[in-house]
């Protein structure tokens, strides 16, 4: 038998099984989304919008929500983000006010998670919103057949939204 040969054999198997299992993350990047969410925005006009606190179930409550809505070209309005907002948080829908929701809107709009259809009252994920519930896909260090998979899939969403004019 020939055991270096099969010892290197193995010692190779192994690194490529450890290199494709290995989790590769850049806690910087993961840091200033973070940020981006959390930290408080100052307006042109000098007006404070507090961040999302990302220990609160009204947070989490709010971008599970939103990852929802991305399959819905037209968008959603305030009344449909906070019935499943609600839902979420395990509370009945008229616990939760529509001034609520609107202080909520804000703050998701404000950091760019969402943006407003114009002439309408109705909202949109943003790709940094849809970046930022699902991180891994915009993670340029992920795997690359997951990150091909996530923008072929867009591709076509996109492309059945503009095929079948869902989208004004």
């Amino acid at each position: 038998m020939n055991l270096p040969a099969l010892r290197e054999i193995g010692l190779r198997a192994n690194r490529r099984l450890l290199g494709v299992q290995r989790l590769d993350h850049d806690p910087i990047t993961g840091t200033r989304d973070l940020h981006t969410i959390t930290d408080p925005v100052v307006t042109d006009s000098g007006t404070r919008i507090p961040g999302l606190r990302m220990g609160q179930q009204r947070s989490h409550a709010l971008l599970a929500a939103l990852l929802k809505f991305r399959l819905q070209p037209d968008g959603f309005t305030n009344q449909d983000l906070r019935s499943l907002t609600a839902e979420l948080r395990g509370l009945p829908p008229e616990a939760v006010t529509a001034g609520q929701m609107t202080y909520d809107l804000r703050r998701l709009r404000s950091h760019g998670l969402i943006g407003k259809i114009p002439h309408t009252h109705r909202y949109q994920l943003t790709d940094h919103g849809l970046s930022t519930g699902l991180a891994v896909l915009a993670d340029t260090q992920s795997p690359r057949p997951l990150r091909a998979a996530a923008t072929a899939y867009q591709a076509a969403f996109e492309k059945l939204v503009t095929a079948t004019c869902l989208v004004a």
